[in-house]
């Protein structure tokens, strides 16, 4: 799907002002040089906007910068609204037998073009603030635990950190799923 200019230019707006207030998060890196490559790339654009319009609130994180590419992270201060109440996969979500969530994280992620968060990357994201202090995110799993039917998410409770497992089909309304975007 290709954005309209003035969706473009409304995005990339709110992309720049959200950018500039948060210098902290990405410290020697120039607006100039993002939105070059932000023009450069729709499907980048497009999926920053499903970010945007799911209340991610996307914006270069710094530090997590290993190869070259600028890393959009969602920095909404609890995980995004409109990402929340999903189990972790497809087929979790085909193994509920009632109350079926309407989607997944892993799917949802897709369908955006991004990917979850790894816990690393988790907790790169917590150095520039508090995040998911009243929610939790879903975080990319590692398969050895996927494969026994469990998943991880994390938080950020009584000033630190935690990493936990559930069962990859249960879902709950605080329980979302943050992402990021290598550009």
């Amino acid at each position: 799907m290709t954005m309209k200019t003035k969706e473009r230019e409304a995005l990339l707006q709110a992309l720049k002002a959200r950018f500039e207030k948060n210098m902290h998060r990405h410290a020697g890196v120039a607006w100039s040089d993002v939105q070059a490559r932000l023009e450069g790339n729709p499907d980048a654009l497009g999926s920053l906007q499903k970010m945007e319009a799911t209340g991610g609130e996307p914006d270069v994180m710094d530090g997590a910068n290993d190869s070259g590419h600028l890393i959009f992270c969602d920095c909404s201060p609890e995980s995004p609204i409109g990402r929340r109440s999903t189990c972790y996969d497809a087929e979790a979500r085909a193994s509920r037998k009632e109350h079926t969530p309407e989607s997944s994280a892993v799917e949802m992620a897709a369908a955006m073009g991004i990917e979850l968060l790894t816990e690393e990357l988790y907790r790169e994201l917590q150095k520039f603030g508090e995040f998911d202090t009243k929610t939790s995110s879903w975080i990319k799993t590692p398969s050895d635990v996927r494969s026994l039917g469990g998943a991880l998410f994390c938080d950020r409770r009584y000033d630190k950190v935690f990493v936990y497992h559930n069962g990859a089909q249960s879902y709950y309304a605080a329980r979302g799923f943050r992402g990021s975007l290598r550009v």
